[in-house]
């Protein structure tokens, strides 16, 4: 159907990986983003989704509309 991946199988993987760690959370708490920049949420994130999700590409974290980090694994 012109899809690359069905939302609902991300949304699947992100929920329990990353949701139920930083849901209602200080980010500051949180093991290894105790200095929660953009570039280092982008590689946190990315660890715990790239084995989990095998076609993820990229990963990007707005701050805001115009500034932003994209981290594509490494």
């Amino acid at each position: 159907m012109g899809w690359l991946v069905d939302y609902a199988n991300v949304a699947a993987k992100v929920e329990p990986l990353i949701r139920g760690e930083l849901d209602h959370r200080t980010l500051n708490d949180v093991p290894g983003l105790e200095n929660p920049t953009s570039e280092v949420l982008c590689v946190w994130l990315w660890r715990r989704l790239a084995p989990a999700l095998p076609g993820l590409t990229a990963i990007t974290v707005h701050e805001t509309c115009a500034a932003r980090c994209t981290y594509r694994g490494g």
